[in-house]
Parts: structure tokens; C-alpha cells; sequence
């Protein structure tokens, strides 16, 4: 590792098109290329796959408008964490920034990464999931492609400490060559759409239904369950987390502010203009997808790897290749973002006092070079515990929850702060804000009650930062 270096700050690397592109990147990872099997189990229908992707998308582009505003007020590294900080206190922020480590940004890194082992096995079936090279029990194991994960993790991290150039190059190319490749797929997947199928699939497609069991495509039709009421409610909350994982990460260019230059500017419309791109992909993908092939070959996809279906659909037996070789190029881009924006998060925090203090210093290429070893460390031991899906699922719940408080603090800071320089205001105030909180308050409402599976383990892992705070609070003062 790099000697610290306590005189150099972060350089201004990134322009418009840098930071457009890590938002777009940072969303885009497996996500679009699989969880729409699973949503489709949840509500059976075309027509309601597509409303929870418009709703996802709009509440999305709700959150990065006005988050442009906090942007603004805010140009400097950690984003959302200092957003909640200036707005409410340091304890909120902590909280965020410690669900932040613990999960929400390690969690995804490490779900990226194993995503990224798991279709180079489709290139080698030796670096797939499909082979176990430990096994301590039944239940624990460690297959190739945890192991090829924790190998990207660590090689992106590395290349990360020599500057933000490095990953700017990275995640430029990896961003355009995925945008380019996406829009490919869709286009031809139209090309080849069939209209008997399309018309059979919108043919009943606002009746909500659910499939009971979880079993193998071409399976009885008597498996699904119509679904009426409160019902409805739930199953497309339950659906809407699959689609908020994978249009989660929008906000990872905040991060990285002081990174960018003119920030006041270029933060906000970058959020504005990398979640249009990316909600239009994933709206287009989802309307592609229903031309292709009958909604329950989506649903029961192998493996829910819809696109997959897909693909081989469209393009025969070089499908398969065709796909692996698009979500490798996905994954790479989206964990070198993640791993590019989260660092900055802990160095802020750090400054504050609230996180180890060895990770508030810049290396000689004025990058936080330890914040990025011990982030790398966390996501490797989720990637290790196999658990890390299964916690992305139920930390859904507070990463709407999060964003809903940041959104209240721009009402909050309007307030108490209303002679503060606002660069750029959020668009629709208090209107469109007003619907963000609304909407964000109502899903988080609906997991609650008909999935509480989702809630209470993210919540936990929020409160346990409770005692952490005060106790980092004693230990390590703020920097003056």
C-alpha cells in the first residue's frame, strides 16, 4: 500500500460525460439481465411487469432531480451521507454511512462480482457456480465462481488506487461498450419479436396473478393464483424490489464530488441525465422481452436468467455467449463503479470521526487507498458467506427508507437554511419531492406488512449502528 499523504486533495478529474456515464454504469449490472423472471412470478402479467419498472423508473427519476439540489449545496465527497448529516444530524448519517459498509455498497459489489463468475462459467464451466472447490458443510461452500468475484473485487480495487484516471478510463469504456451492446440486443430482440406472442401476452394483461410454488418451466398453468384486493398491493411491492436492486446505485456519483469538476452543475445533470438513459433501457428491455417469447418461458426461465432466454431466442446457440459476454462486460463496469464512488463515503466519514482514521488520508495518487483495501476486505467476506443476495433482498426496505429521509431533508434544509447557495434547484418542488416521499413511504408501507421478511433483518442492521456510533464517538473524535 501506498504511504499516506496528508497534504494532497482529490483532483478534479471527472466532466459530464465521466460522471453521466457512472451513474448509468453503476445501475446497470446483472440486474436487468435476470430479475425480471422473478417479478413476473410475483405478478404474472405483462402489463403489470411494465407498471412496476414505470413506477421504479419515475421514482428514481424523481430522487436524482432533487437530489440535484442537495448536489449543489453540497460539492464534496460522501454525497448522501453528508446530505443526511447537514440535514438532520451526524447520528443519521452515521447510520446510513454504517448500513452503508456493512451492506447496502459491499453487498451489491459482492453480489456484481459473483454475478460476473457465474456467466464466465458459461465461457468455462470451471470458473462457474456449477463448480465447488470448498466444502466445510452441506450448506457452506465456496464455488469458482465466489472465488473469480472475490479476484475482481481485489483487481479493481487495485487498479482504483492508482488514481481516478485509471477507473475513469475503466469505467468510461466498460459503461459505453454495455449501453452499446444493450441497445443491440434490444434492437434485434424487436427485430425478431412475434406478433402472436405479443398479442397473447397482452391479451390478459392486467389480471395480477402469482405463482404459488417455485417450479420448472412448462409446468400447469392451475399453479398460478389470481390475485384480487390488499393482495395486489403486496405482490407489486414484492415484485418493485427486484426492480428498485437494479436501478439502485443511481446515487453513487454524489460520492465522488469532489472528484468532479464543476459539481454545483455537473452532479445534478449527470443524475437527471444517467437515470433517463438507464430507466428507458430498462423499460425497452422489459417490452422486448414480452415480444419474444410467452410469459411463462419469462417467468421460469433457467435459472430466472430471462435475457438469457432471450437471447437464445433471437440469436440461437451463440445466444448464450452473446449474453455471458454482455453481463461480464455489465458486472466489471458496475463493480468498478461501486468500488470507484463507495470509498469516498468512508473518507468522509472518517473526517467526521465516524469511521477509522486511517481511511481519511489521500495516497500519493489522492485517492482514499485504505478506505478502498478495507471496503474491498468487507465485500470479499460477503462474497465468501454467500449470503450476500439473500441481504440485498432485505436491505430494500431501508435503501428507499434512506433515500425518502434524504429527500424530507431537502424540505428540512429550505427551512433552516434559506439563505444557503443553491446552484440548482430541485425540479417540481415541493411537488415532485412531495410524490417521492409519498410513493417511497408506501412501498416501504407495503413491505411491512405483506413481507416482513424484507424489512425487519434490514432494520437491524440499521440499529446495531446505534451503539457503534456512540462508541466511535468516544474513541475518535472529528478532525478540527
Amino acid at each position: 500500500m501506498d504511504e499516506p499523504q496528508e497534504n494532497l486533495t482529490m483532483k478534479r478529474e471527472l466532466g459530464l460525460l465521466d460522471a453521466t456515464l457512472l451513474v448509468a454504469g453503476s445501475m446497470i449490472g446483472s440486474g436487468i439481465f435476470i430479475v425480471s423472471s422473478d417479478m413476473l412470478k410475483d405478478v404474472g402479467s405483462s402489463g403489470w411487469l411494465i407498471l412496476v419498472w414505470l413506477i421504479t423508473g419515475l421514482m428514481t427519476l424523481i430522487a436524482a432531480i432533487s437530489y440535484g439540489e442537495l448536489s449543489g449545496m453540497f460539492p464534496k465527497a460522501g454525497g448522501q451521507y453528508v446530505y443526511l448529516k447537514e440535514a438532520y444530524n451526524p447520528l443519521i448519517g452515521f447510520l446510513y454511512g454504517w448500513s452503508f459498509f456493512t451492506v447496502i455498497q459491499t453487498g451489491t459489489i459482492a453480489a456484481v462480482a459473483v454475478a460476473f463468475g457465474k456467466f464466465l462459467g458459461y465461457l468455462n464451466e470451471d470458473l462457474g457456480d456449477g463448480n465447488t472447490v470448498f466444502q466445510f458443510t452441506d450448506t457452506f461452500k465456496i464455488s469458482a465462481a465466489q472465488l473469480v468475484g472475490i479476484a475482481l473485487i481485489i483487481l479493481l480495487t487495485y487498479i482504483n488506487t492508482r488514481g481516478i484516471k485509471t477507473g475513469k478510463i475503466i469505467q468510461t469504456t466498460f459503461t459505453a461498450t454495455k449501453l452499446i451492446a444493450l441497445f443491440g440486443l434490444i434492437i434485434f430482440g424487436f427485430l425478431a419479436a412475434n406478433s402472436d406472442i405479443w398479442n397473447a401476452n397482452w391479451q390478459d394483461a392486467w389480471t395480477m396473478k402469482r405463482h404459488i410454488t417455485r417450479i420448472d418451466a412448462g409446468s400447469s398453468a392451475d399453479n398460478w393464483v389470481n390475485l384480487v384486493g390488499v393482495s395486489i398491493l403486496g405482490a407489486f411491492a414484492a415484485a418493485m424490489v427486484g426492480s428498485i436492486f437494479s436501478s439502485d446505485a443511481w446515487n453513487n456519483v454524489t460520492f465522488i464530488a469532489g472528484e468532479v469538476r464543476n459539481p454545483q452543475r455537473n452532479i445534478g445533470l449527470s443524475l437527471f441525465l444517467g437515470t433517463l438513459i438507464v430507466t428507458l433501457i430498462y423499460i425497452a428491455a422489459n417490452v422486448m422481452y414480452i415480444s419474444v417469447l410467452p410469459i411463462e418461458q419469462l417467468a421460469f426461465a433457467k435459472d430466472n436468467r430471462i435475457a438469457l432466454s432471450v437471447a437464445t431466442e433471437v440469436f440461437g446457440t451463440v445466444g448464450t455467449t452473446l449474453i455471458a459476454v454482455m453481463i461480464m462486460v455489465s458486472t466489471f463496469g458496475c463493480d468498478n463503479g461501486l468500488i470507484l464512488s463507495g470509498a469516498r463515503v468512508y473518507y468522509t466519514m472518517a473526517k467526521d470521526g465516524l469511521f477509522f482514521r486511517k481511511t481519511s488520508v489521500l495516497n500519493k495518487n489522492s485517492v482514499p487507498e485504505f478506505a478502498l483495501w478495507i471496503q474491498c476486505v468487507m465485500a470479499c467476506i460477503l462474497c465468501i458467506s454467500g449470503k450476500y443476495g439473500d441481504l440485498l433482498d432485505m436491505i430494500s426496505f431501508v435503501v428507499v427508507l434512506f433515500y425518502v429521509l434524504t429527500i424530507i431533508g431537502i424540505f428540512i434544509l429550505r427551512k433552516t437554511r434559506p439563505e444557503a447557495e443553491r446552484p440548482y434547484k430541485a425540479f417540481g418542488y415541493p411537488v415532485l419531492p412531495a410524490l417521492y416521499i409519498l410513493m417511497g413511504l408506501t412501498f416501504c408501507t407495503l413491505l411491512i406488512v405483506f413481507k416482513p421478511e424484507y424489512t425487519w433483518p434490514g432494520l437491524i442492521i440499521v440499529l446495531i449502528g446505534l451503539p457503534v456510533y456512540y462508541i466511535w464517538r468516544q474513541l475518535l473524535p472529528a478532525e478540527k
